[in-house]
Parts: C-alpha cells; structure tokens; sequence
C-alpha cells in the first residue's frame, strides 16, 4: 500500500468526487472555462460545508441520545433497586408472609431447589448486585433480551447456586460502562430475593470477541459480569472467584461458608 498520494490519485479523487456531485444535482456539466472551474470549487466549498454540517448535528443528535438513555437506564435500575431492597427486607423479617402490595413471588420460588425470584412490575428479578468500588448496586432481571437490557442488568446464564452466574448489561455508566475500572481483589456482592448474600472478589478483567459464546460460559467462573466495548465490537468481562455466603436473620449475619 502506498503511504504518499501521487497526482494520478488526486485526479482519480476529483473524477470520482465530480461524479457524486453530479448524481446529486449539485453540477450539470464538466466544468471548461477557468470561470466555470472557479464556480464549481465554490459549489463543492459549499456542498462540503452542507455535509459537514449535516454530520456534526447528526453527531451531536446522537451524543445527546445516548446521553438521555444513560440516565433513563440508570434512573429506571435506581427504582427497581429500591423496590427490590423493600421486598428483601420484608422477606428476611417474615418469609412465611404475603408478600407486600405490588410483588409476586415467581412459581418456582417455592420449589426448594430452583433459583429464588421476585415479580417487580412486570418483570422477574433474581437479585441485587453490589460492587462498592464502582459505587453500583443493580437489581439482576431472570433472564435477558434487549428489551430487558434497556432497563437492568440480566442474568445470561447459571446461577449462584451451581457457581457459574454470568450476568450481562448495557455500557450505560450506569450499569457496567465502567467495569474496566474493576482491579484483582475489589469486592463484589449478589444478594438473592430471599437475603441470602454471595461473596465474591474479582481475579481479572478480560476483553473476548463477541462470538467467544462458550468461553463465556464455561462455567470456570463462580460469577462473570460483561458488558459490550463502545462500537460493540468486544465484550469487557470480569471474573470473579467466589469467597462466602451469608444468610442474614434476624439475630444477626451468619456465615455459611
């Protein structure tokens, strides 16, 4: 590949560009006189100004967007979180009561060996997660499609009772937009429906290719969060090793194992 352009590309270049202008209408003829060819710089200035108007509002018009589906995601996630802590708490102080007014206790709850879920509007919840170092606490949906990713982080596949929970979300910073902050040994936290808290701490951060479904999932991992990089062309994850449990009552935090 050539690193200098010669004259014969630059010709190549106002041939090709001649063409586009004309298919746009923006010129009729191939200029010949040197007052034609001073007109059509002048109309090609202007064409390029129009486009690059065109592109930094359509720019700015897409920054703002993102923006505004940020702080919907994070204030939506902010308001299941709050529901979801009340529901909890009601739990740990009398899980043998209805649940509180607007909460539904998902069919397989009850089931002594399935994963313990609650209904929020709509929608079945698993847990919070918790991750101090990034100053996050997110409710965790039960199962995921983009409908759902647009308002909380989901559970992709596992569960914390067989150590292989891998939870995806948006790179809202609200959600896991900052992952690539997390360091080998900052504390995570998934706290089912039920109270019952799961330790973890972070071993790694790592970057896999988008179609790496089985490494993902591979189960090596007591807990992977992961998030898409801007652009979505790579997927930032983080494994975590899992290090407690605790069951919280009443009398006080009980440490499992």
């Amino acid at each position: 590949m050539c690193l200098f352009a010669t004259e014969d590309d630059f010709r190549s270049q106002k041939e090709a560009l001649y063409v586009i202008l004309s298919l746009m209408g923006i010129i009729r003829e191939k200029p010949g006189t040197a007052a034609e060819r001073n007109w059509m710089r002048r109309k090609i200035g202007i064409a390029f100004m129009i486009l690059g108007t065109v592109l930094v509002l359509a720019a700015l018009s897409l920054f703002c967007w993102n923006r505004l589906e940020d702080h919907r995601a994070g204030e939506l996630a902010e308001s299941q979180s709050a529901q979801l802590l009340t529901y909890i708490a009601e739990q740990e102080d009398a899980s043998e009561e209805t649940p509180p007014a607007g909460f539904n206790l998902a069919e397989n709850a009850v089931q002594e060996e399935s994963v313990p879920e609650a209904e929020i509007d709509g929608y079945v919840y698993i847990g919070l997660l918790s991750i101090p170092a990034l100053d996050l606490e997110l409710p965790v949906m039960a199962d995921w499609d983009y409908t759902r990713l647009r308002i909380a982080p989901c559970r992709y596949s596992g569960s914390v009772q067989t150590d292989d929970l891998v939870i995806a979300a948006h790179n809202y910073t609200r959600h896991f937009g900052t992952l690539t902050k997390l360091a080998p040994g900052d504390a995570v936290c998934f706290t089912d429906v039920e109270g019952r808290r799961y330790l973890y701490e972070t071993e790694f951060v790592e970057t896999l290719e988008p179609t790496a479904i089985e490494e993902m999932t591979s189960g090596e991992y007591a807990l992977s969060l992961f998030t898409c990089t801007y652009g979505g062309q790579y997927r930032v994850t983080v494994r975590c090793r899992r290090i407690g449990e605790i069951y919280e009552k009443n009398e006080g935090e009980t440490l499992v194992h």
